[in-house]
Parts: structure tokens; C-alpha cells; sequence
């Protein structure tokens, strides 16, 4: 009689081993890729911010009264946030550059974040949009 058994499991472990392994590294992937789709839209929030404030920089101080105020033209937005997007250097482009009360200006740009491990699944990438305000105010 031979010491083995009948229902050896011996190496069984191997396909265990290995589909866990490769799903540890697809979620390490994954993980990845999802830190840089954040990163890529801060970068983008970043952008829009900066845009926001060298539109707003852009404004004619005009006397009325007893005071000054400030004016904010939409042409004078738009080409302060375009300065501005041209000075980041980002591959974002400008959306809308606009001021609803003549003292805000808001500023809406938009780039795609394409993905370096996950490309093969996500071909054309992610379009990320963000928008930023910023205020003038004479103190």
C-alpha cells in the first residue's frame, strides 16, 4: 500500500495564487489611473483659477459721484483668461469667459485627460471641464 491518497490536493494553490495576484495588480492600475484622472482635473481647477483672476485683473476703474467703480467688459475677459491660459502652458482651452454683474468674472475652460495605462478601454479619453469666479472690489 502506498502512503498517498486518493484525492491529493497537492498544488491546487497555483490558480488561487495567481488570479489573486492579478487582481491586487489590476486594482494597483486601476488605483493609478484613477489618482491621475484627479490630479490631471486639479491641474485643470488650477488653470481655470488662474485664468479667473487674470480676467478679472482686467478691469477700467471709472469715476462716478463721490466714488470709483469698477468695470468689467467681456473683452477684456476673455483676453486676460486667454494670456493666461497661453502663460500656463496647459493644453486646456477656453469655453466661456463672462461677467454677469460687471465685478465677477467667470471662467470656464475644458482639456482631455487621456489614460496612459488604460488606453486600449478608454480611447478618447476623459473630457474634464472646470469653471472658476473671481471678484474685484475696491477696499
Amino acid at each position: 500500500m502506498s502512503g498517498r491518497r486518493e484525492t491529493d490536493d497537492e498544488g491546487s494553490i497555483l490558480p488561487l495564487v495567481l488570479g489573486y495576484g492579478m487582481l491586487a495588480i489590476a486594482l494597483v492600475l486601476v488605483c493609478a489611473e484613477a489618482t491621475g484622472l484627479f490630479l490631471a482635473q486639479k491641474r485643470l481647477d488650477g488653470v481655470a483659477d488662474a485664468a479667473a483672476v487674470a480676467a478679472a485683473s482686467s478691469y477700467d476703474i471709472r469715476l462716478e459721484g463721490e466714488g470709483a467703480v469698477i468695470v468689467l467688459r467681456g473683452e477684456d475677459i476673455t483676453s486676460g483668461a486667454e494670456r493666461a491660459l497661453a502663460a500656463t502652458g496647459a493644453d486646456a482651452v477656453l469655453v466661456d469667459a463672462v461677467t454677469d454683474d460687471g465685478r465677477s468674472a467667470r471662467v470656464t475652460v475644458t482639456s482631455i485627460w487621456r489614460s496612459v495605462l488604460l488606453s486600449p478601454f478608454v480611447p478618447a479619453g476623459v473630457d474634464l471641464t472646470s469653471t472658476a469666479t473671481s471678484r474685484v472690489a475696491l477696499r
